[in-house]
């Protein structure tokens, strides 16, 4: 696996990547989406949260569309 440490920037390309696998592309999208949940806090706006929310969704987006379809759709089924 890429030792490169990615970040919320780099999803779409991550998701479009030829050199990483559909299960490399899917873990680090969801190492992304779970590192920015453990960055909000108690003192964590109502703006941040929702910020963090919709770039989750935008993950999951990235995921129905360029690496598995209902692996994707699941998670936006199940988005709070």
């Amino acid at each position: 696996m890429n030792n490169t440490t990615y970040t919320i920037d780099d999803i779409e390309q991550i998701a479009s990547s030829t050199q990483l696998s559909k299960r490399e592309k899917v873990d680090e999208l969801l190492r992304i989406d779970c590192k920015q949940y453990t960055e909000l806090g108690t003192d964590s706006t109502k703006t941040e949260r929702e910020e963090v929310k919709r770039l989750s969704r935008k993950i999951y987006r990235l995921i129905k569309t360029h690496v598995d379809y209902d692996m994707g759709n699941r998670f936006l089924q199940n988005a709070d």
